[in-house]
């Protein structure tokens, strides 16, 4: 073990341990040529060809870049230990959070953090050679100030069945670890990508349930003595936890490498598809309302209640100002009633017009203002005229309009003075007052009675003489001769009538 302040190819001094196993050391460093805090990472391997293997494997890491992986900026031998400098990531691991919490870490939380981890295990799984952690656990995963995750304490490997370095930041170094390896690995029948996501899906699911996984021996020795799976599912445990994305854990955790998923950027897909399928339900089930709706208790009472206008996605409540919609809702009911009464005055036009008549007076409307005058009916039913009624001349219509026009400007003059004295200059920016205007006066003439030859029954024959005296015959042969001075004579059949001219037609 190296002590406080011993300095190391005269660049870099130790601070301070933090942790030490069978195979190795970490310290906290200082480089002192940077000025900057580095993790120096000692092995103690004595077997030449453990050495060369983390030689090789020290090499390769540090031509790794990905942001879910800490940087390798030095590797050296010494002091018969050889050393690997890299980026120091403060703060407690995430077991350590956990421990402090005491209780699970937010579900979304921990999904975010598996996307990040399974982008870097892809990056790490698709490097030629392929390169495999072997001892993925809460106690190797350290978030930063900005919310990256970071993974830890390598085992590198080169191929199947090949040695491993190892070098950790815990205070003990184990060949695995029971809660979160897989069988394979605990049987040392070999490892490959599907172990690491075996041991990422352990690690999750101990941080959203706050459980930790049983492990895999005990598992599968539940199995063969034909008892239920001692795993329970996520969501058995918090339910918080999505069944979708319990089901993806349970099925990174199989005990049959066969039957989980075959590469690290298809679990992150099926956990990012069970995220995707929360966000649609929630996004299903959220309203839209701009207005207030009036809600039932558990009681029967009803209540009125602003619904919020949602999105899903962490966007704020809209709430209408309420004088905003009190101005809305006046506009609306002033702009009807002019409607009304624009329809009302083309069709009181239109009927006059047709009828001879001159239009009706139509009253000015105040729309928004309760004190505002309102039309007298004597008046409405004054200003209308009768066809039959028509024998004013020329001369009495003009006057007549003329105290009309009067009257209505007299009207609107006393409407608008009262409004001005009822309304306060708050209210008087919200009013509207809304005057009709008067349909153009239509030039017309009274009727001339027409002169028309009375009518008779069917049949009759009547025939007129210069004298004035009329001979009148029935449908049944009846003569009648009347005389100018209204005298009647029934006249015999075959009798004649003589009459000094002749007789005009009828």
């Amino acid at each position: 073990m190296l002590s406080p302040d011993t300095i190391l190819q005269n660049r870099y001094r130790i601070v301070r341990q933090l942790g030490q196993g069978g195979m190795g050391a970490v310290y906290e460093a200082l480089d002192l040529r940077l000025d900057t805090t580095i993790a120096l990472k000692e092995t103690f391997f004595v077997d030449d060809r453990l050495r060369k293997q983390f030689e090789r494997e020290a090499r390769l890491l540090a031509r790794l870049h990905h942001p879910a992986l800490p940087r390798v900026s030095d590797h050296f031998s010494e002091i018969e230990g050889q050393f690997l400098v890299m980026q120091f990531i403060g703060g407690d691991d995430l077991f350590e959070k956990l421990s402090h919490r005491r209780g699970p870490f937010p579900a979304d939380q921990v999904t975010a953090w598996a996307d990040q981890l399974l982008d870097a295990l892809d990056y790490l799984h698709t490097q030629d050679p392929q390169i495999i952690h072997r001892d993925i656990k809460p106690q190797n995963l350290k978030v930063t100030s900005r919310g990256q995750i970071i993974l830890l304490d390598f085992g590198l490997a080169k191929g199947q069945g090949s040695e491993i370095s190892r070098v950790t930041t815990s205070a003990s170094i184990f060949g695995y670890t029971p809660n979160y390896a897989p069988l394979e690995q605990i049987q040392g029948l070999g490892t490959d990508a599907r172990s690491d996501l075996y041991a990422l899906a352990a690690t999750l699911y101990h941080l959203i349930t706050a459980v930790k996984p049983p492990d895999a021996l005990t598992r599968a020795a539940a199995i063969v003595n034909s008892q239920p799976d001692p795993l329970q599912r996520a969501n058995e445990l918090n339910p918080d936890v999505s069944p979708q994305l319990a089901g993806a854990l349970q099925r990174a955790m199989a005990q049959n490498r066969e039957q989980r998923y075959a590469t690290a950027a298809e679990m992150r897909h099926a956990l990012r598809a069970s995220s995707d399928a929360i966000t649609v339900s929630s996004r299903s089930e959220a309203e839209t309302v701009l207005f207030p709706t009036a809600t039932t208790t558990s009681s029967g009472t009803t209540q009125a209640g602003l619904s919020p206008l949602t999105a899903v996605s962490g966007e704020t409540t809209a709430i209408r100002h309420a004088s905003m919609a009190s101005r809305g809702t006046r506009m609306w009911w002033a702009i009807s009633a002019l409607a009304v009464v624009v329809l009302g005055a083309g069709i009181v036009g239109l009927y006059a017009h047709q009828n001879g008549t001159a239009p009706a007076e139509q009253p000015a409307v105040v729309a928004a203002t309760p004190e505002a005058e309102s039309p007298s009916p004597n008046d409405a039913n004054s200003a209308s005229v009768d066809d039959t009624q028509v024998e004013a001349t020329d001369q009495d219509d003009t006057t007549e309009q003329t105290a009309r026009k009067s009257e209505r400007s007299s009207r609107e003059r006393t409407a608008k003075k009262k409004t001005s004295q009822s309304t306060t200059p708050e209210e008087h920016e919200e009013s509207t007052v809304i005057v009709v205007p008067e349909p153009p006066a239509m030039e017309w003439s009274p009727k001339v009675p027409r002169t028309r030859p009375p009518r008779h029954p069917t049949g009759v024959t009547v025939r007129t003489f210069p004298d004035g005296t009329q001979l009148i015959t029935s449908p049944d042969g009846r003569r009648i001769l009347v005389t100018p001075d209204g005298k009647k004579k029934l006249l015999r059949p075959g009798e004649k009538v003589t009459i000094d001219k002749a007789p005009t037609s009828p």
